[in-house]
């Protein structure tokens, strides 16, 4: 969709080299660079619009080596090896020359087989009996989404109070509404914030230093949830002498898990 910001934000550009230029987008701020969702996404576009690619998304990992500062950036990408059927790619963002993020992008062309999903999407109230939340995003990216918490929204105070639960559930999309695809929903699978925020109810600074991306639907599938809610739930398992872990889910409406994340945390004390 033209003129969307997400569009504008993962536009790449052939560099001469076969590299992708592109650049860091201020509607995609975070406290210090920009959102990590939207880095992920880029590097996965540069993937996505390779000549050589084969097959769809099936797990993307992410690696930020440093953050981000605003401004140009070159993706570098190529096909480390290609089978009849699967492919493994190997990407790396530059900024002046230094590395700031590594990735591996895993694409297939998958075949019809018996297939199940163990992970229920929880019970909740529909989109529409579920309020948005009363002020703006404190970040620029948070303006970027449709949030409709059913639980586990930032707390209510920052007292630094052990409240013994770091999971979070909401509905969420694009802002404006956008047609799903694998780009936009690498990034929505980032859109929790810091799980020891939840948990412990204090702002300590964090970054995260890996994601890696699942994906469990292909792009017809996502054509079919459209500019519908996803339903997305994220909760840490340790939290252990500077990092901590979280996994999360995501389905659409109708139930179907499209993907499944997990990340490890940096935090400081």
């Amino acid at each position: 969709m033209s003129g969307h910001a997400f569009d504008e934000a993962i536009a790449l550009t052939p560099g001469s080299d076969g590299s992708w230029l592109g650049a860091t987008s201020p509607a995609y701020a975070n406290m210090v660079g920009p959102f990590g969702g939207i880095t992920a996404a880029q590097a996965l576009n540069a993937v996505l619009r390779h000549p050589q690619r084969l097959g769809e998304p099936v797990s993307l990992t992410v690696n930020f080596a440093a953050a981000l500062a605003d401004g140009p950036f070159t993706a570098q990408v190529r096909p480390a090896r290609t089978n009849r059927s699967t492919q493994h790619w190997v990407v790396e963002v530059l900024q002046q020359g230094q590395t700031v993020l590594t990735a591996t992008v895993f694409t297939a062309l998958r075949r019809q087989t018996w297939s199940a999903t163990e992970q229920a999407m929880p019970a909740a109230t529909v989109p529409a009996d579920t309020p948005l939340p009363a002020h703006a995003g404190r970040v620029e990216w948070f303006n970027r989404y449709e949030m409709r918490f059913v639980e586990g929204y930032f707390p209510a105070a920052w007292d630094g109070q052990d409240h013994g639960m770091s999971r979070t559930r909401l509905w969420v999309r694009d802002a404006p509404p956008r047609p799903l695809d694998f780009a936009s929903l690498t990034a929505l699978s980032d859109v929790f914030y810091p799980r020891i925020w939840r948990r412990r109810a204090s702002p300590v600074p964090i970054g995260t230093v890996s994601m890696t991306v699942y994906f469990h639907a292909g792009a017809a599938q996502l054509q079919a949830t459209g500019t519908g809610y996803l339903f997305a739930q994220a909760q840490a398992q340790a939290f252990h002498n500077g990092y901590f872990d979280q996994t999360a889910q995501l389905w659409n409406e109708a139930g179907e898990l499209l993907v499944t994340t997990h990340q490890i945390v940096y935090y400081k004390e």
